[in-house]
């Protein structure tokens, strides 16, 4: 009779109850190597089966069926079933981004992956001029983008990269992208998407390409001007996952992707049996099972830390270039959307570099797109207004940023300052941002330079342009907010009254500085006295004189 070891060595297809007869007569060791290489090859059987019968009808029972195999330990071979079959039945595409994404919403390493692969599919296939491969790779990438696994950046980069310089291959290719995520761009990108059919009309008019792709590019304009026949983004049969359950991924064309082949094939795992039950917990959750039993026990586990590539997610790097990519994701989402509203719908999907600081690096990149403008633009402040309103954490990313900001100001040219310091502005005059961070603020000559000057002249000149100065001296005569704003403006001290009353007067906010005014006036001139003496002593002890 055939051994396991024939088996093992033939790599011939054995029908499963052959191999479970096999594996009856031979006692193979749970967990040990012929055991998990026999285990890997009826998973892969498994996945491809499942793949290969997929359609709209029976998608629902396919995600089952799946969902009972391992596919932590198989997500590398399920991505790639899923790639070829698509390259193959390009008409089924939809379905495969369906089933991703019902996957991705449980195990978001599934959706990650496969993004990843299929953008370093078409780098390759662009560079090699592999007109179907990278067709292929496009059409996915859209579904996805429709199916919100892959944000939508993405479909606006290919589509900028494909009409840089056009040929016939190239247009062909953007056009089937617009024609299968062109709506879903048209209802969550329009100002980008509006970017790339003015390029399309330049390329129509200056006669760049064929007849044939020429009549492609009209058949775009016209699905645009019918609003796509308005049929849905996603079929009905096809929508499973609601919008708050989906996960997206936000990458670029020009990451550093890994494909991590090696998931491709067979791995022996050391904590074998500590993975399987890890994976049957979450079948369980997945699936809403009673707790299953009847699973083999494995025997004693091993002490070795070694951390184990398939079941394990490896810990992220954060590089210089992850952090680039995702301020420069973020500044895309910025530019890419049509309102402020659009944007923070967008923003706060966005995957965090590091999810620990993801608030406070988010609105640090706000506040950097806003300073990189040649003059203030509002939206950012209305960007930053309905963000800080979503909960405590982004109050606290707000504070932490302006404090750095207002600490570092003196590292920004004049230009930056200017927009900082105005975005603040905005922020206290809505009343969204907290007056206690303004604490840090003490205005003397000591305790500050000439760039923190000119950021807070911007501040209260902006919150004043949005208040106006009646409302303005109001709200700084509140309560609530005087023991934040002593610093600024002080009740005691002839020295620290001068001062400020000199500085808001310069900076034309002289009616900010009525009471302080008053005050000096009102000090006993023996406390001014008294200032200037202890002035003269500090002049006198000072190593200069």
């Amino acid at each position: 009779m055939t051994s396991i070891r024939e088996v093992l060595d033939s790599k011939k297809y054995v029908p499963p109850a052959k191999l479970k007869a096999l594996l009856a007569e031979s006692n193979v060791p749970y967990a040990s190597e012929e055991y998990q290489r026999l285990q890997w090859e009826k998973l892969k059987k498994q996945i491809n089966g499942e793949i290969n019968k997929v359609n709209t009808e029976n998608i629902k029972d396919v995600v089952l069926e799946l969902f009972k195999l391992n596919l932590i330990r198989g997500k590398g071979w399920l991505v790639r079933c899923i790639m070829k079959s698509q390259v193959l039945s390009q008409a089924y595409t939809a379905v495969y981004a369906s089933l991703i994404c019902v996957l991705n919403s449980k195990i978001p390493e599934l959706g990650k992956l496969l993004v990843s692969r299929l953008i370093l599919q078409f780098r390759r296939a662009y560079k090699n001029n592999d007109r179907e491969i990278c067709k292929a790779s496009v059409i996915f990438l859209s579904q996805l983008v429709n199916f919100q696994v892959c944000h939508d950046i993405v479909a606006l980069q290919l589509l900028f990269l494909l009409l840089e310089h056009p040929t016939d291959t190239t247009v062909e290719i953007a056009c089937a992208l617009l024609q299968n995520c062109g709506q879903f761009l048209s209802e969550n990108s329009s100002v980008a998407l509006n970017a790339v059919f003015e390029r399309l009309g330049t390329i129509l008019t200056e006669d760049l390409v064929s007849r044939r792709i020429q009549l492609l590019i009209q058949e775009a304009f016209k699905q645009r001007k019918n609003n796509y026949n308005g049929a849905p983004v996603i079929v009905e049969e096809l929508d499973l996952v609601e919008d708050d359950d989906k996960v997206t991924h936000t990458m670029n064309l020009d990451d550093k992707l890994k494909a991590h082949e090696i998931l491709n094939t067979f791995q022996f795992d050391q904590e074998y049996g500590k993975h399987e039950k890890e994976y049957d917990e979450l079948r369980r959750q997945i699936l809403g099972l009673e707790d299953d039993s009847s699973r083999n026990e494995s025997e004693d586990e091993s002490e070795d830390d070694e951390t184990d590539y398939v079941a394990q997610e490896q810990i992220r790097d954060l590089t210089e270039s992850e952090l680039t990519n995702f301020q420069k994701t973020v500044y895309l989402t910025m530019m890419s959307s049509i309102n402020h509203e659009e944007a923070v719908h967008k923003l706060l999907k966005l995957q965090p570099v590091d999810p620990e600081r993801k608030e406070q690096m988010l609105v640090d990149m706000i506040v950097k797109c806003c300073a990189q403008e040649k003059t203030y633009s509002k939206y950012y402040a209305l960007v930053g207004e309905k963000l800080i309103s979503v909960n405590g954490k982004w109050m606290k990313a707000f504070d932490e940023v302006f404090v750095e900001n207002y600490t570092n100001c003196h590292q920004y040219e004049l230009s930056l300052i200017r927009n900082i310091g105005s975005f603040w502005g905005h922020m206290f005059a809505s009343d969204k941002m907290g007056w206690e961070v303004l604490q840090i603020v003490q205005l003397t000559e000591e305790d500050t330079n000439s760039a923190s000057r000119i950021f807070l002249k911007f501040v209260f000149v902006k919150m004043q342009d949005e208040l106006g100065l009646k409302k303005l001296k109001v709200r700084l005569s509140e309560d609530y907010i005087q023991p934040y704003i002593s610093g600024i403006f002080p009740t005691s001290g002839a020295d620290r009254l001068r001062f400020s009353i000199n500085y808001f007067t310069a900076i034309g906010l002289g009616a900010l500085t009525e009471d302080m005014r008053e005050i000096l006036n009102n000090l006993p001139e023996n406390e001014e006295n008294g200032v200037e003496e202890e002035n003269e002593r500090k002049r006198s002890a000072s190593p200069d004189h």
